[in-house]
């Protein structure tokens, strides 16, 4: 268990939404299992066929914005991307305890942005979904600023749309690319995720504080 931040030295704290405040697993399910089975369908192969064609695909694009475009993997694979997660919405969820942080937080006059990697559409959808946008301040989509969060240059690029203060901000995200980027940056207070994917095995977070459930930093009062 990780422990409770200070929480009178922190005014703001950057969420990321894929496996820190949404279970990872609409995600995780998507690309490993529901994309494979509708290429497949497509380009008449078999599942092992598809996966074998797409994971070097994927793996190629990792820490790039490109990887997290829907539009881009609509032209790269000849299939509507962003239909296709329509049909899987239904595993979208919160991971939880999300909802009762987030008011906590604002109860405490704490200032909640959602800083993500998620594509506009991907978004739109897991935002009606959730609900998550009601209990924000403000949300910044990565693909607006140019850079993923893997780059020293999305957190220079954030300061220009959401002025915050490094040392009294608080990032908490499942990447461990993007902590080590926003460290680089200076961001003080870094947390990682245990479990980002509920249907998965604990993740090492390695040099970073890792956060199990949001009871365990919950503001008092």
């Amino acid at each position: 268990m990780t422990d409770k931040p200070e929480w009178s030295a922190i005014d703001t704290i950057l969420f990321d939404m894929d496996g820190t405040l949404l279970d990872l697993h609409f995600d995780s399910h998507f690309w490993l299992e529901h994309l494979p089975l509708r290429y497949a369908e497509r380009h008449g192969l078999t599942l092992d066929g598809a996966r074998q064609r797409l994971t070097p695909m994927l793996r190629a694009a990792e820490g790039t914005l490109a990887w997290y475009c829907l539009d881009h993997w609509t032209r790269e694979l000849g299939i509507d991307v962003a239909e296709l997660k329509h049909e899987v919405e239904h595993l979208v969820s919160l991971r939880p305890h999300a909802l009762e942080f987030l008011a906590s937080l604002r109860r405490h006059g704490k200032r909640t942005v959602l800083v993500t990697n998620a594509h506009a559409r991907s978004l739109s959808l897991k935002l009606r979904r959730t609900g998550l946008d009601a209990l924000l301040d403000a949300i910044v989509c990565a693909h607006d600023l140019g850079y993923a969060k893997e780059e020293v240059a999305f957190w220079h690029a954030l300061q220009n749309v959401e002025p915050f203060a490094p040392a009294t901000t608080l990032l908490i995200d499942d990447n461990l690319a993007a902590l080590r980027s926003a460290r680089a940056y200076g961001i003080r207070h870094l947390n990682g995720i245990r479990q980002p994917d509920s249907r998965r095995p604990p993740r090492d977070t390695e040099e970073f504080p890792a956060l199990e459930s949001f009871l365990d930093i919950m503001p008092a009062g």
